[in-house]
């Protein structure tokens, strides 16, 4: 009998599945820590773990499919590599739109002459002098190169040519913006591409790890990767398109929660170590987001479904709110390494530190806090970046390294590139010393929380004297900004609040007073209309309060902790292009086809060239992403206008789809 294999790597945990080849029951399942350090330790761990738990040799593994959660996490905490941005036929206000400039974060930008207008005419030859020797000074600093350029998506030849000369001179990964949309929007084209040249680096290695895995156990089977959109990829493709991995770990979340508790209308909320994803499954099916995925802050224009996701996990960052006379807490949006954790590996390190700062009544700014140095690209750092990176050569505590104040915001920086890992207090630490958790090494959190709560509120006051005090409260916390989350994907998907902003509608104080039954002159109540299927592995340990809260029924599948696992090898492999028909004058049509534009007499000549065209692109594109029988569909959108009677012919799109079950190993 064959077997399924989905894997799931998150920012803390790696999950593994077995599912029949049916996918109708789950064989064996298994989860180990994500080692950040060298993927493949985790991903091996868990996959192998499950294999023993279901009884399955690996020749009996006919597909592994792969979602993840990284590079969602990595664009929610402001992660990744240096990349340069070469932005052809642009000026540098066009930086300033869509968000790009601060997704650039001071990476470097090479304003170029060239582009094409809107009819894909070239308004400009390519500068490709200034490009060499921009690509040969820049490509020691960086790990990639984006290239957008104006209308590109009419006409993609001076980003290809780009991309040519980049990879002759630098052999360093590029990214071009018209493969990843066929929008018009040229800085959001450009940011997507950034997001993406950031990402390689970081897919890259996970495709690696588990491919270098799945060679040592004897696993033959096509590796598929999850879209953000739920749908399947293969290895090979993602590798050049890592951003439609966003999204890919709460995508497959969703067909996980569909598949494991038969719900056809419910907000699924899927939370992991980095952040909480929610999204409404409406007559068994997630929504697509129409204007691209908006993830830590970016509006893209990748496809991915509807997905509300906060920097709110179980290693979120505790934050102690010390303005103001009563003091607070608030929780994430960066991830970081679990003092418990931490110390499992690392314990006479963490233990004598903690001690030491116990020692003394004075609160240290920095006491049981740790850092942890990780792999990663170097180039573009400066002096100060550099010698404070070569100081940390270990998992060390954090005032160790830093010899000025100045360091402080450098150690910023390191930790921003992904260069370091910041460990400290979060809920999963809470829940250890509230014995909910039980994995790591509770009297290492329980030092920290007690370290932690000696800072003072504005009173002069101490948070708190007692660690299982403080910890509740962390939990609490949490329980309130997951109510929120839930709050503002319900508001954001209901049709009678179309319009309005949704995370002001959550935090109202109408809303507040009506989750908490309000009873006074005016009587307030509010409660969820859809159940909530809650995810994750720390899901049961935090939802049903989150439950209570809201007053709403809350399902907690078995196997709900490596649901995005399911989800990976129960979904379609599925590719989609678009193409445009435009008419500069009368009796002449342009068919805007992959090849180049060409010019015909007749409309309906133009459209059947173009659907032609893109039957033979997307069935391509759906083989190579690993699909087999491949089913296709299109669809026309002409749009026309009256003119003094007559209908005149405006311009035309074409969206051809092929689907297909991803293809499996035989024999």
């Amino acid at each position: 009998m064959a077997y399924f294999l989905g894997v799931d790597t998150g920012g803390t945990y790696t999950d593994a599945v077995i599912v029949d080849e049916g996918a109708t029951r789950v064989i064996g399942s298994a989860k180990s820590l994500t080692t950040r350090g060298d993927l493949s330790l985790g991903v091996g761990r868990a996959v192998d773990a499950a294999l023993s738990e279901a009884g399955v040799e690996p020749a009996e593994v006919s597909l592994v499919s792969l979602s993840t959660t990284l590079a969602t996490n990595a664009l929610v905490e402001g992660q990744g590599g240096r990349v340069a941005l070469i932005f052809i036929g642009f000026d540098a206000g066009d930086l300033e739109r869509g968000g790009l400039s601060e997704a650039l974060g001071g990476d470097p930008v090479v304003l170029l002459a060239g582009g094409h207008e809107h009819s894909g005419a070239e308004t400009a030859p390519l500068d490709i002098a200034a490009l060499e020797a921009e690509v040969a000074r820049l490509a020691p600093e960086v790990m990639g190169f984006a290239v957008a350029a104006r209308f590109a998506t009419r006409n993609p030849s001076h980003e290809v040519t780009a991309r040519e000369v980049i990879r002759r001179v630098s052999g360093r990964p590029v990214t071009c913006s018209h493969e990843l949309s066929a929008g018009l929007n040229g800085p959001k084209r450009a940011l997507t591409a950034v997001l993406n040249a950031r990402l390689i680096g970081m897919i890259d290695r996970l495709v690696r790890a588990c491919e270098a895995h799945l060679e040592t156990r004897g696993i033959t089977a096509p590796l598929m990767v999850v879209r953000g959109d739920g749908a399947l990829i293969s290895a090979a493709m993602v590798r050049e398109r890592p951003i439609e991995t966003i999204l890919s770990g709460p995508a497959a979340s969703i067909v996980g929660a569909r598949w494991l508790t038969g719900e056809s209308d419910a907000l699924v909320s899927d939370i992991g170590g980095t952040t909480t994803d929610v999204a409404l499954l409406k007559d068994g099916l997630p929504e697509i987001d129409p204007e691209g995925a908006r993830v830590g802050g970016f509006r893209t224009m990748v496809e991915a479904v509807a997905m509300r996701t906060t920097g709110l996990g179980g290693d979120s960052e505790v934050h102690l709110q010390q303005s103001g006379l009563e003091g607070g807490l608030r929780l994430g949006p960066r991830r970081l390494i679990p003092v418990s954790l931490l110390a499992v590996d690392h314990a006479e390190m963490v233990h004598a530190a903690l001690d030491r700062a116990l020692s003394t009544e004075v609160a240290g700014e920095f006491d049981g806090r740790f850092v942890v140095p990780m792999a990663g690209q170097t180039g573009g750092l400066n002096a100060r970046e550099a010698a404070l990176l070569a100081r940390i050569t270990e998992a060390m505590p954090f005032s160790r390294p830093i010899t000025s104040r100045l360091e402080v915001a450098a150690m910023e920086r390191l930790v921003a590139r992904g260069l370091v890992m910041v460990s400290g207090v979060t809920p999963s630490d809470a829940s250890h010393v509230l014995g909910r958790l039980e994995a790591w090494d509770r009297t290492a959190a329980e030092k920290a929380l007690r370290l932690l709560g000696r800072r003072r509120t504005g009173r002069g006051e101490r948070f708190s004297n007692d660690p299982a005090q403080l910890a509740q409260m962390i939990v609490d916390q949490l329980t309130q900004q997951t109510v929120d989350c839930l709050l503002e994907a319900a508001f954001a998907e209901d049709p009678a609040f179309a319009g309005e902003s949704a995370e002001g509608l959550a935090r109202h104080l109408l809303t507040q007073r009506g989750v908490a039954g309000h009873r006074g002159v005016v009587q307030a109540t509010l409660r969820l209309g859809v159940p909530v299927i809650g995810l994750g592995a720390s899901a049961p340990s935090y939802y049903g309060a989150v439950g209570d809260r809201l007053e709403a029924r809350m399902i907690l599948p078995k196997h709900a902790g490596v649901a995005n696992a399911i989800g990976a090898v129960v979904g379609q492999v599925r590719q989609r292009v678009t193409g445009l028909v435009s008419s500069p004058g009368e009796g002449r049509f342009v068919a805007h086809l992959p090849s180049g534009n060409t010019m015909f007499a007749h409309r309906d000549e133009a459209l059947a060239a173009l659907e032609a065209a893109l039957s033979d692109e997307v069935r391509d594109r759906a083989e190579r992403a690993g699909a087999a029988d491949v089913q296709l569909t299109a669809t026309r959108d002409i749009r026309e206008a009256e003119i003094e009677g007559r209908m005149m012919f405006i311009e035309a799109t074409v969206t051809v789809t092929a689907a297909g079950r991803p293809r499996v190993a035989h024999g």
